[in-house]
């Protein structure tokens, strides 16, 4: 009998984007099961690929504006209009993301979020009202300093000093709010993390590694981050740094929420209300979802567990296609790339062909 499928997949980091794999699944799946009526939905958790789906739902047109990338280097960032309702639709890891630099050559000590804040100024003068911004995916680790900074938020130590790095913010004694804010009616931050701001949980620790952070590195990272939530907590009475999500983004999360009023909301949730998602799948008789790794983090906020979750809640049967799949509990079944399908290195030198055929092994063992 001919089915109804929700190809609906997330990015395969490093290989495919979210609208890829979801490509290569669907034509795979076509060449086994011709009959099936197929519908694309790349879903998005608030990471990387968050700015070209989710303005693909609103219908939003690209934009480019110029910033600084996380190095304060120069660049030319893609973010997404939507002219009606005056909405800025934002991903942070094309301005101040870990991809934008050369691998190894920065320490997170020399970056920050200067870049975001320059852009949400541009967004800002073109006259929006509301930003949709996805956060994951970031080179930084400053609490949303560099991003306050350019906002004209001033931070000053115990001898009256302005603080320029965030690094010195451990000797921070106060912060004045710029004289214009807010610059938005409404600011919605997708988070693809729970974390956080600080603790063994929060961002330094569990995600300063993966931007090059060294444990030696962590008790004065914490440190700097520790002061900036004490003073905003003193002096403005923000206290949002055991908040769900303040830790994303090397504590951009935090910084969205105290220094742009932003409300900090799981990405996959933003995704799925744009999407309809609820209502899609009424109308569907199979999903199949997948990304790099299907693993126990899977199960902990990120799109594709929350989606197989969505769908036993719902009874619908959902199959995980992963690179790598080492926990399928979430799963009606799952199909794993590597290592019984194809050797690791041939998943990366050839990914949409490999999960092509992947997809068409799964649709004949329906």
């Amino acid at each position: 009998m001919p089915r109804t499928v929700l190809v609906a997949p997330d990015k395969f980091k490093g290989t495919l984007t979210a609208a890829q794999a979801a490509d290569a699944i669907a034509s795979g799946w076509r060449c086994a099961r011709g009959d099936d009526r197929i519908e694309l939905l790349p879903i998005t958790d608030g990471g990387d690929g968050f700015g070209e789906i989710v303005s693909g739902l609103l219908h939003g047109a690209p934009q480019t504006t110029k910033a600084v990338d996380a190095a304060h280097r120069p660049c030319n960032v893609t973010w997404w209009w939507h002219e009606q309702s005056r909405t800025a639709v934002i991903e942070s890891a094309r301005v101040i993301g870990l991809a934008q630099l050369p691998p190894g050559k920065y320490h997170p000590f020399e970056l920050d979020t200067r870049g975001l804040g320059e852009l949400l100024l541009a967004i800002a003068a073109k006259g929006a009202r509301e930003c949709l911004i996805g956060i994951g995916g970031s080179a930084t680790n400053d609490g949303g300093f560099g991003m306050a900074d350019a906002l004209g938020w001033q931070f000053f130590n115990d001898h009256d000093q302005k603080i320029t790095r965030w690094t010195e913010l451990h000797s921070l004694a106060q912060i004045r709010p710029p004289d214009k804010q807010p610059l938005f009616d409404h600011v919605t931050v997708a988070v693809d993390v729970q974390n956080p701001l600080l603790g063994q949980q929060g961002c330094t620790r569990i995600y300063g590694p993966q931007k090059g952070l060294k444990p030696e590195d962590f008790e004065f990272a914490e440190r700097c981050l520790e002061q900036i939530s004490v003073i905003l907590s003193k002096e403005l009475h923000l206290n949002c740094a055991e908040e769900p999500g303040a830790g994303a983004a090397g504590g951009l999360g935090y910084g969205s929420r105290c220094f742009l009023g932003a409300k900090l909301e799981p990405g996959f949730n933003l995704f799925a209300r744009y999407a309809n998602l609820a209502r899609r799948l009424g109308n569907v008789d199979l999903v199949i979802t997948g990304e790099g790794a299907i693993d126990s983090s899977s199960l902990m906020g990120k799109g594709v567990g929350e989606l197989a979750t969505l769908c036993k809640r719902l009874h619908v049967p959902c199959i995980g296609i992963g690179g790598v799949v080492t926990s399928g509990d979430a799963f009606t079944k799952t199909y794993s790339l590597t290592p019984a399908f194809v050797s690791q290195e041939e998943a990366f030198a050839n990914p949409a062909t490999h999960l092509e055929a992947l997809a068409a092994k799964a649709a004949h063992e329906l």
